[in-house]
């Protein structure tokens, strides 16, 4: 049996609080300054933009790892475009400035597939492009 992963609330005036019931970390999401909302915090379209990022990473550092070199200190820069009717994500740009650490190319190549082929970026809809940029 599948446990809960994340309980959420809302909380009014366009805002949620979700729990991550394993570790109770918890995260504020609101709506858009374009959307109605405050904007004082990551909204949810937000949220898939960085999810995607950090799968890219964790992957990326598995690799890392299992193939004894070092992506510490690695840098992501993401920026979410939005599209209107219907509003929905349409691209996710992220820019990911790696160290100097004079990677061979075999390390390059491994590392560009790890985030290209992460489970959220399999899991994100084609219609979104992923526009990614790797800066060795």
């Amino acid at each position: 049996m599948n446990m809960k992963t994340v309980e959420t609330i809302y909380l009014g005036e366009l805002r949620t609080e979700a729990t991550h019931v394993r570790s109770g970390t918890t995260i504020i999401t609101d709506a858009p300054v374009d959307n109605q909302g405050k904007g004082e915090s990551f909204s949810p379209t937000d949220l898939v933009a960085t999810a995607l990022g950090s799968c890219m990473m964790t992957i990326v550092g598995i690799v890392a790892r299992q193939e004894n070199f070092n992506v510490d200190g690695t840098k992501l820069s993401i920026t979410k475009v939005m599209a209107e009717n219907p509003r929905r994500i349409s691209e996710i740009i992220i820019d990911l400035d790696f160290p100097e650490n004079n990677f061979t190319e075999k390390q390059k190549s491994l590392i560009e597939h790890a985030a290209r082929t992460c489970p959220v970026a399999k899991s994100i809809h084609p219609d979104i492009r992923q526009t990614l940029s790797f800066n060795f």
